[in-house]
């Protein structure tokens, strides 16, 4: 580490770090861990953490291990170990070969689990879960002591053996701290630290039935990977005195180098979803969204399978910061970030939505012509592409209006607008059926009012995109909107109410029968655009298929964001 090299920009953790580095604590190290549990996909929470940790580490010349938390297998899942890791890697960070999990420590965990015992800090105890509560008090009032509070070691140590063993059922043991059922922080009144569950464990099988709690065995898997900065969401700051309990009590100095430090940060609070763990696996199994991959949840693999770029992700967590204090983020933030980076990257196509077809009564039938139209206005380099006009056309249905208000200025009976890199129209006629749906247009357009032409400088109103009908490829298009209707669906609950009652009922539109121009033919799943005037669109890499095009909207045109950073 050159100390000599100016300290980073900061925000409060890289301070610490900064300090830390100043006064050679851990010798110059910068080691920090990204520790998820495999019991569920990952979500954008889980992104600001990675981009934190394997961030700081980067910055900082060090290292950043993955470490799987692996101590409850009734909820954990092989399935869940490989998608932690593809969002890793598709979010653009490297573990190397510091992948690891809580079960590699677990001989060690229990052997330093019978150091405490052996040094009288810790006990097993008969009561269930629910005296265990009863018997902790309250904010206001002191706990009780358990009545096994007092055994001696020889039988703390032979208890907690047969537990291991398996003699004793669920629920009927527990191996506890012994600290100070006084103690104003409830955490620290005799935590549990192991406790009796049959169940296949997806790297031990059955080889263990007892497990380690997250607060015992965290801070000491910390250690044994001889991590400097453990850093941890603001729910964990009142775990901070235990999680320090254990690396003073537990000898584990031969085994590792140096003591971490716990430092706590504001998780991520996205307007408009959830991001509990338990409501998002509850929204998957009770099918209220398809898979954890459903683009419209914020699960990693939901938004990559909406269309979002790992850069614009990144680019949101860095935006958003680290703070102090929880706080509540606009998910019009997280899609200004995606608009951003695909105005300059995406090609524009046209696509029509909800067809309605529109007969050029004076162009000449069986013509085509070729015109052209430019693949990206916000990067010339990107050039053009050859689009083909006809005689039948479609437009959207909401481009026409039979009595139009003051301020539509699209197509109505006797109005003009102009084609998008073509001509002017006007609508003479609306053909309907016999319950006064319109069925088709019929227009007349203006020869020279094509670019160049003798009125091409003639001003309409309105203009439209548009797709010649023999040329048109069907699409199936997705539009989504976002998961909840309310802002903070969360709040509700508070109130006695379901979360799930805020679930938008719109949240999804599925169009079967769209139109776009010839050349999203060659469209390949993965592939991003800008539809004209309806937004970032991607070609859906699972139900997309040779010629049968399958599109979700990443996010409309409409920049909510923007539009207030401008008004500031």
């Amino acid at each position: 580490m050159n100390t000599n090299n100016p300290p980073l920009p900061t925000n409060f953790i890289q301070a610490i770090i900064n300090d830390d580095l100043k006064n050679n604590k851990n010798n110059g190290r910068v080691h920090t861990r990204f520790p998820p549990e495999p019991n569920g996909y990952l979500h954008i929470g889980h992104a600001k953490a990675i981009c934190l940790n394997f961030g700081l580490a980067a910055a900082n010349q060090g290292l950043c291990n993955l470490r799987f938390d692996d101590t409850n297998p009734s909820k954990e899942d092989v399935e869940y170990v490989e998608s932690i890791q593809t969002d890793v890697k598709w979010l653009g960070f490297d573990w190397e070969d510091r992948m690891f999990y809580t079960s590699d420590y677990f001989e060690r965990l229990y052997e330093y689990a019978l150091g405490l015992i052996k040094s009288g800090d810790a006990y097993v105890c008969n009561l269930s879960a629910q005296e265990i509560r009863e018997f902790r008090g309250t904010l206001t009032s002191p706990g009780q002591d358990s009545p096994y509070r007092n055994r001696s070691v020889e039988e703390n140590l032979d208890l907690f053996q047969r537990m291991k063993a398996g003699e004793f059922p669920d629920g009927s043991r527990v191996l506890r701290a012994k600290i100070d059922m006084a103690s104003p922080n409830l955490n620290m009144r005799d935590p549990v630290l192991y406790r009796i569950l049959r169940a296949t464990h997806h790297r031990t099988g059955d080889k263990w039935c007892i497990y380690p709690m997250y607060d015992y065995a965290h801070p000491l898997s910390d250690a044994l990977e001889s991590i400097t900065h453990s850093i941890c969401t603001l729910e964990f700051a009142d775990h901070r005195p235990l999680y320090d309990w254990a690396l003073e009590k537990v000898d584990y100095s031969r085994e590792a180098e140096g003591q971490p430090q716990q430092i706590e940060f504001a998780r991520l609070n996205l307007s408009h979803t959830v991001m509990s763990k338990r409501k998002l696996r509850e929204l998957v199994m009770q099918g209220y969204v398809d898979g954890w991959d459903d683009p419209r949840m914020p699960t990693i693999s939901g938004l990559r399978r909406r269309g979002y770029t790992p850069e614009s992700i990144r680019d949101f967590c860095d935006r958003i910061g680290v703070a102090k204090r929880d706080s509540m983020v606009d998910m019009a933030l997280l899609e200004h970030c995606i608009r951003e980076e695909l105005n300059l990257q995406a090609p524009r196509v046209m696509v029509v939505l909800r067809p309605l077809r529109v007969v050029i009564e004076n162009y000449p039938e069986g013509q085509v012509e070729w015109l052209e139209a430019e693949n990206n206005p916000e990067n010339p380099a990107m050039g053009s592409r050859p689009i083909p006009f006809s005689r039948e056309i479609y437009i959207e249905q909401e481009d026409f209006m039979e009595n139009p208000s003051k301020k539509f200025f699209r197509l109505s009976l006797g109005g003009e607008i102009r084609l998008k890199n073509a001509y002017i129209i006007k609508c003479e006629s609306a053909v309907k059926d016999e319950n006064g749906a319109i069925l088709e247009l019929r227009c007349t357009y203006d020869p020279d009012s094509r670019s160049g032409g003798a009125t091409s400088g003639r001003k309409v109103k309105g203009t439209s995109h548009w797709v010649s009908v023999d040329h048109a490829i069907k699409a199936k298009v997705r539009l989504y909107e976002h998961l909840f209707s309310d802002e903070n669906p969360d709040e509700n609950e508070e109130g006695g109410a379901d979360y799930k009652s805020e679930l938008n009922r719109n949240s999804i539109t599925v169009l079967e029968d769209c139109r776009s121009e010839p050349g999203l033919a060659a469209a390949e799943p993965g592939n991003r655009f800008q539809f004209l005037r309806q937004g970032y669109f991607f070609v859906d890499p699972f139900d997309s298929k040779e010629g049968e095009l399958v599109f979700n909207r990443i996010v409309s045109l409409r920049d909510t964001w923007a539009k207030v950073q401008k008004s500031k």
